[in-house]
């Protein structure tokens, strides 16, 4: 997993620790950048994966050929692209997991809401790395340095925030910007992701809009939709990033996923193509990228894109880059 990773990333300066900041920072120095790839003009499914959950919520790649999936139950699914399942995980504590996501190890770690805690699976024993009091965990995402990133509310949901883990220990809280405003909705439909570029990306489903702060926790800037489609009600959901430093981030309104550059300028949508007749008065579907209901994200190490589909339960792979 970390060759496969250090394939997509570069190899990465040895980490400085920031005692003041109290949390690990990476040098933002990368002795190997990926070559520049355009976006298609047509991205293309080049896989469907059946999971057999109902609903399916999220999914994380293990490598180019293989995905942990998970839904509204207690059994966490590894598929490969041809849906056979290779093995299954059921929670500790019976509970459903809200979120997972994989180490630099290729071991699979999920948040466990019902008992407050984030475990790690390793040769199928589930460990639990993280236990909170006073807040539920949510979603997670494992960092370029191999810490965790894991977005929480508290018990009486009123409050949220996204916390930084190097193994079980704490060492940095991202909860508000400058003017000691929130940075975040206190609702508990967060997806997160990091970008190369280590700034960390939240998708905030109730307040419209992805969140998007420096490794610092300083907001950089909020993407509320394309401009252009402002009637349109943009509510994102999963969030994942590539080499590309692109944002990718699915608007389950809407049933299209929106591509960012690394400042959150928009660059192009994916969705259910439509084309007109030549005299206006007729649609139809092109299915190259139909796309339903789409929740969870993640990209593998060759930039495919992986859409889980809550409704139907699929996980669709696609190629845009």
């Amino acid at each position: 997993m970390k060759d496969q990773l250090n394939e997509m990333f570069g190899s990465l300066s040895p980490l400085s620790i920031n005692t003041k900041q109290a949390y690990r920072m990476e040098s933002p120095e990368v002795v190997l950048s990926p070559p520049v790839r355009p976006l298609l003009d047509e991205p293309r499914i080049t896989a469907t994966i059946d999971t057999g959950h109902s609903p399916l919520f999220s999914v994380s790649c293990l490598g180019e050929e293989q995905v942990w999936t998970c839904g509204k139950n207690k059994i966490i699914k590894l598929l490969n692209l041809q849906d056979k399942l290779l093995t299954s995980i059921q929670t500790e504590s019976g509970n459903d997991p809200r979120d997972i996501t994989v180490s630099w190890d290729g071991d699979l770690l999920y948040t466990d809401p019902g008992n407050k805690t984030v475990n790690l699976v390793k040769n199928k024993q589930v460990q639990t790395v993280i236990r909170l009091q006073g807040w539920k965990p949510l979603y997670v995402c494992t960092t370029i340095s191999d810490d965790l990133l894991v977005t929480m509310i508290s018990d009486g949901y009123k409050q949220y925030k996204v916390v930084r883990y190097f193994g079980s220990t704490e060492t940095h809280i991202i909860q508000f910007d400058d003017q000691g405003q929130p940075l975040y909705s206190s609702d508990d439909m967060k997806y997160i992701s990091e970008n190369r570029n280590l700034d960390i990306c939240v998708a905030d489903w109730a307040a419209k809009a992805v969140v998007v702060v420096n490794q610092s926790g300083k907001l950089r800037f909020r993407y509320t939709g394309h401009p252009s489609n402002i009637e349109e009600l943009f509510y994102p959901c999963g969030i994942t990033t590539d080499s590309q430093s692109h944002i990718l981030t699915a608007d389950c309104n809407n049933d299209r996923i929106h591509i960012l550059d690394q400042n959150g300028q928009f660059l192009r949508y994916i969705d259910t193509y439509y084309k007109s007749s030549l005299w206006g008065l007729l649609r139809y579907i092109d299915n190259k990228c139909n796309i339903r209901h789409q929740w969870g994200l993640c990209v593998d190490i060759r930039d495919n894109l992986f859409v889980a589909e809550c409704d139907t339960g699929q996980v669709k792979q696609i190629q845009y880059l």
